[in-house]
């Protein structure tokens, strides 16, 4: 939370300051843009698989109902908020930035399935008269999951780079800087599951032919039960990956219109490449239990069949994650704003530990669609 108040911060007062210097800048058109203030977002694709909660037990799930592994997923997709600027001095080819993108998403499912069974009904004939005997169900084969999922990440980077000018991509005709730097990474994730299931719940009908009393009379008795099984399992987890290391990017941009209003629209694209030295930690808790009622004639208390120990652990590891993006886009620039579109990828190899009883490496990776706005001040 008081990163995205820092973020929320940064962004009000750097639209704040465009807002107040955009006229006098615009009024010097000679002067080439010293500092250029960027915010834009992205709607990322969420690559983050994690091992599916399955205890033993619910493999008895009903198999007319959904598998629960079909709502234990996380969020598929995050809305990315970004911000950066950069810093060249006049007369100068290199330039120093510092850049920040921050997102979050949430899953949160709730599945219930079961059966409407019947009542049980039977005809007899008793003593010469015809008797019905009803049972209405009290219950029903059942299965329900709940699953929320939370996810956020922040990307930090701080890098310092130069206009190389290969070839074609640099001078008058286009640009192309590479850049080293530093980058800090930051994930974590919540996990919460509930799983519940009922999965031979049945009539269970009994005759007993005679009764003899104190009196010696004797009768007929039919007792209806309702047998069931109530299987409960909870899952929770908290992960999280903490890294920093050097980063490497090349960034080019080739002129495809330009005029001489000074607008100009470019095709973009570069690749980046870091290596983040952290550490990965999570911190897990499940349990599971079988209840069972067996419906006999006087309802017995409900059995424990199945309560193996609850397991609680907690894993941490110093890990090396490999880090690789890219993106491609458009540009149109016009004076001292340009706005950009495009397609952006970032993967983390090994980021995260998905597992659960065991550690279990997993890649995290956000590629979406990107728009930002940026605005030249200084000259």
């Amino acid at each position: 939370m008081m990163r995205w108040r820092l973020l929320t911060s940064a962004s009000a007062l750097a639209l704040t300051t465009c807002v107040v210097c955009a006229a006098p800048v615009r009024a010097d058109e000679s002067n080439r843009p010293q500092v250029w203030i960027e915010l834009g977002g992205q709607l990322s694709r969420l690559q983050d698989r994690q091992e599916t909660f399955s205890p033993p037990l619910m493999t008895a799930r009903p198999p007319m109902f959904s598998p629960s592994q079909n709502f234990e997923g996380p969020p598929p997709f995050s809305i990315d908020e970004e911000g950066a600027i950069s810093f060249q001095p006049k007369d100068s080819k290199w330039t120093f930035s510092a850049s920040v993108r921050y997102g979050r998403s949430a899953s949160n499912r709730n599945k219930h399935e079961q059966t409407s069974p019947d009542r049980f009904h039977l005809y007899f004939n008793y003593c010469g008269s015809p008797i019905n005997f009803t049972q209405y169900p009290v219950a029903a084969k059942f299965a329900d999951t709940k699953s929320r999922i939370n996810e956020d990440h922040l990307v930090l980077d701080f890098q310092v780079g130069r206009d190389v000018g290969l070839g074609l991509f640099g001078g008058k005709s286009g640009t192309s800087q590479v850049s080293l730097g530093v980058r800090f990474a930051q994930f974590t994730g919540k996990t919460n599951i509930s799983l519940k299931s009922d999965p031979d719940w049945h009539f269970v009908y009994r005759y007993y032919p005679t009764l003899i009393t104190y009196f010696g009379a004797t009768s007929s008795k039919n007792a209806v039960g309702q047998a069931y099984h109530s299987n409960r399992a909870v899952f929770a987890a908290q992960r999280s990956f903490h890294g920093v290391g050097p980063s490497l990017s090349w960034n080019a941009s080739i002129p495809v219109v330009s005029t001489a209003e000074d607008s100009e629209l470019t095709f973009d694209w570069g690749i980046n490449a870091a290596v983040l030295f952290g550490r990965q930690k999570e911190r897990m808790h499940h349990q599971t239990t079988g209840l069972y009622q067996p419906g006999a004639q006087l309802q017995p208390p409900i059995q424990v069949v199945y309560q193996p120990p609850p397991v609680d652990a907690m894993r941490s590891k110093s890990v090396t994650v490999p880090n690789i993006g890219g993106f491609a886009g458009v540009s149109f620039k016009y004076d001292v704003v340009k706005v950009s579109f495009g397609y952006r990828a970032d993967f983390f190899f090994g980021a995260m530990d998905g597992g659960i009883d065991q550690p279990h490496t997993e890649d995290i990776g956000f590629h979406g669609p990107f728009a930002t706005v940026s605005i030249g001040l200084g000259g």
